[in-house]
């Protein structure tokens, strides 16, 4: 998966998305009468929009998935209001959380905005259940000039980041270790970790996953007592954590960067790239019976071990 500027052979996959009532039937404009030629036109229009950004979120082969958005750029107050709509055949596949958080770093790291804000129906469930899942609490505190932009438009659900809380990039389930990265211009980077040293336990079993095509899913289990330092040294992967009261997810997209698992966590990979490559240091050797691989018995073991 990939940003990039929206094209000309995006507009047929837009029209799709405006067309199709399960992705548009609690957006707040109505899509239904659009045809390509406004889609033509959008696109068009984007390339010299100094108000807004938008880009089109990917797939490996280059085809579009949805739009994400910077909407109405407030150089004053450096805040800006975040969109995103995908097709329903990228719904469930990472797409959309992907879209979001390089759309927040963009904003953040390459335009230095302070804050960013989004409102959606309180009726939309399924957008509201993907906000609260990725840890973003609604926020009643807004200011006067946005609300006014949504004057007449009720029961509306608001969420604000802010550029010092980069909490959608982490977890506070686990520790993120910096990786110590040697590089130059020329001759690339060099990563390094030692045992007792950078990886806080002895390192018995090192394991990597390659190979898996963009959207696959793996994981599924959780360990009872292996600890683990997990980073993904080519291409992105994105974490689901559940430790059996609440889920946080986290983008492995920096080779510099590992997370450190001590603790029982239920862990879902999704490749967001094929072929990247996630790697794993572990404190024990393989032991089958150190793993739970049912959802319901880990639910059951995090209870009773939260009980001792």
């Amino acid at each position: 998966m990939k940003l990039r500027k929206l094209r000309v052979k995006d507009s047929s996959f837009m029209l799709e998305w405006m067309h199709d009532e399960d992705v548009t039937k609690e957006l707040n404009t109505s899509f239904g009468d659009k045809t390509i030629e406004d889609c033509l036109q959008f696109i068009k229009n984007a390339r010299n929009d100094k108000n807004n950004i938008h880009f089109a979120i990917v797939n490996n082969l280059n085809e579009y998935m949805g739009t994400v958005s910077l909407k109405h750029l407030d150089s004053k107050n450096k805040r800006a209001e975040f969109a995103i709509v995908v097709r329903k055949k990228a719904m469930g596949h990472g797409y959309s959380w992907f879209g979001m958080y390089e759309i927040l770093r963009y904003g953040f790291e390459k335009m230095k905005l302070d804050s960013i804000y989004w409102c959606v129906s309180k009726t939309n469930k399924r957008a509201c259940n993907f906000y609260e899942k990725h840890g973003f609490a609604e926020y009643v505190d807004i200011d006067e000039s946005v609300l006014f932009s949504y004057k007449g438009v009720d029961n509306l659900k608001w969420f604000v980041v802010k550029s010092r809380d980069r909490s959608f990039v982490g977890s506070s389930m686990i520790k993120i270790i910096n990786i110590k990265t040697l590089g130059t211009e020329r001759f690339g980077k060099l990563s390094f970790a030692e045992s007792k040293r950078d990886v806080p336990f002895d390192i018995k079993r090192i394991y990597y996953i390659t190979m898996v095509d963009e959207g696959i899913k793996r994981g599924f289990h959780a360990h009872k007592n292996l600890k683990q330092l997990i980073f993904c040294p080519y291409g992105t992967i994105f974490i689901l954590l559940d430790d059996g009261t609440k889920k946080e997810e986290i983008m492995l997209d920096n080779p510099s960067i590992g997370i450190l698992l001590e603790k029982p966590l239920w862990r879902e990979m999704v490749w967001i790239e094929s072929n990247s490559v996630l790697c794993v240091l572990a404190s024990d050797y393989y032991d089958e019976n150190d793993y739970i691989r049912d959802y319901q018995q880990f639910l059951n073991y995090t209870f009773m071990r939260s009980k001792k």
